[in-house]
């Protein structure tokens, strides 16, 4: 009896296992594979099963991939939510363990070697923290109400991806873990949350570019002035958003002018510090928030005057933190990508010769294995994180294309299955699945077309390497097995 309901568990999950799902991983994988071939393809290379080279490497880490796929489907399902939280402390003691046991690569130290390869376990942490969220978030009684229900995602976020980002120096790796905040908004986070994100980015990137230059009239920086003109724009719009009076908006935006244009006019005689003013104005309007907020008990208008005091510290700390948190190589690529500094023999030169070997593939492309930039390796890391540029050289602006669409049709496949859970803990694991997708494939996209600053992080199913191919695999394997488990639930 037992092993009859054994065997029809076992013959559910074969029968309700998203094919067409794992049609598409496979897709991507071997079209992946075929243009890391055509990456580190040389000519007198005969085989692409040559296992000496990486093409022939890749191939073992796809089957490898594929064995993991399925044990994953047979595992029972119950299994990854009773280890969730025990393979969460696992994970941040091996994480821990990591910077003493790597070796150092290009200055990260994340990957430990075992033998003939090397595995990063920060990939793996991923799928891990997937799956402690999703446990946590997924109970009866949890619901986000107040920023206190948000303290322990936060956390199990936020101590792996510290812990990358300080011990084993991989800023990439532990940036993907912001995509969790679209997981918290899909649940009930408030939209704030993500403007705030929003917000400091902003901010960040106006005070460092424009924080030198000089204020046309007056003195000060034109970087502080606008983002105090930003923060005034926004105490202003929840003024009259929370407390609207008539004609209130009028009032406080003539008001504004109206000092502006005193300082301009005595600028005339005496240089006006337009910073420090803008500063000034600003911290009027956050008192004048403060005091309406509670005398009309408006919590909105004290939250949103204490996060403007918060941004005016943080957009003058900006400069700080650039100069002396930032490593060098960090900076010079915020410098590049921002337009402060040329560098193209340095920090700018894989950007600029992944720009080239792409628009060197015009419409239909150059032709599989007849890429020129690549067979002569121009473009650093052309087969890991750079391996799109490969995909637009020798398949055009059409293959470059087909490539985003299908990863598309892939994102959207994890949204549609995260939809039709009827378990909360599922659906909160579907959704992470699909965010660190999206955000892995928008950041690396963005950095070869040079409309992002290289971080390097893999594109999924594409990029070179076990670790990112394993990993990638786990996330949407054990997605499908929970998914494969409605029916189960059900019986």
């Amino acid at each position: 009896m037992l092993y009859s309901m054994r065997a029809s568990r076992t013959g559910n999950i074969w029968q309700h296992v998203d094919w067409l799902t794992i049609g598409m991983f496979v897709l991507l994988a071997v079209f992946g594979w075929l243009n890391i071939y055509g990456a580190s393809y040389t000519f007198d290379q005969t085989s692409i099963f040559d296992f000496s080279n990486r093409a022939g490497k890749q191939f073992t880490w796809m089957m490898g991939s594929l064995f993991i796929g399925m044990v994953l489907l047979l595992i029972d399902y119950k299994t990854y939510d009773v280890l969730a939280y025990l393979a969460y402390g696992a994970m941040l003691l091996l994480l821990l363990a990591t910077p003493f046991l790597a070796h150092d690569i290009k200055g990260s130290m994340s990957w430990i070697s075992l033998g003939p390869v090397s595995l990063q376990p920060a990939e793996f942490a991923k799928c891990i923290v997937a799956l402690a969220v999703a446990k946590y978030m997924g109970r009866y009684e949890y619901k986000i109400r107040t920023w206190r229900d948000l303290i322990v995602p936060f956390a199990l976020i936020g101590v792996p991806a510290l812990i990358i980002m300080i011990l084993q120096k991989e800023t990439g790796s532990a940036l993907v873990f912001t995509a969790f905040l679209l997981v918290f908004y899909r649940q009930g986070m408030s939209g704030y949350v993500l403007w705030m994100g929003v917000a400091a980015v902003a901010l960040f990137i106006i005070s460092i570019r424009f924080g030198a230059v000089s204020v046309p009239l007056g003195t000060g920086s034109v970087g502080i002035l606008t983002c105090m003109l930003l923060l005034t724009a926004v105490e202003i719009y929840f003024i009259c958003k929370e407390h609207w009076m008539r004609y209130q908006a009028l009032i406080l935006v003539g008001s504004v002018v109206l000092i502006y244009s005193i300082f301009l006019i005595i600028n005339i005689w005496i240089p006006m510090p337009f910073d420090w003013i803008s500063m000034g104005i600003v911290m009027a309007l956050v008192v004048y928030s403060i005091i309406i907020g509670i005398y009309w008990r408006k919590l909105m208008l004290v939250l949103v005057a204490l996060f403007t005091l918060f941004c005016i510290g943080y957009t003058h700390a900006c400069d700080f933190v650039f100069q002396k948190v930032l490593q060098p190589h960090q900076r010079i690529r915020i410098e590049v990508l921002l337009g402060m500094k040329e560098d193209p023999a340095g920090a700018g030169y894989n950007v600029n010769q992944a720009r080239i070997a792409i628009g060197s593939g015009r419409f239909f492309g150059k032709g599989y294995l007849n890429g020129t930039q690549t067979k002569l390796q121009f473009v650093p890391e052309q087969d890991t994180d750079f391996i799109f540029c490969t995909v637009g050289e020798e398949w055009g602006f059409v293959g470059s294309i087909g490539v985003l669409l299908l990863y598309l049709s892939f994102i959207l496949r994890l949204i549609f299955i995260a939809e039709r859970q009827r378990n909360v803990s599922t659906r909160i694991y579907a959704y992470a699945v699909a965010s660190i997708f999206l955000f892995h494939l928008t950041i690396n996209v963005g950095m070869v077309l040079g409309l992002l600053p290289v971080i390097g992080i893999p594109l999924p199913f594409f990029s070179y390497g076990g670790s990112s191919l394993w990993g990638f695999t786990m996330l949407l394997f054990i997605l499908l097995r929970l998914d494969a488990a409605r029916m189960e639930q059900l019986n």
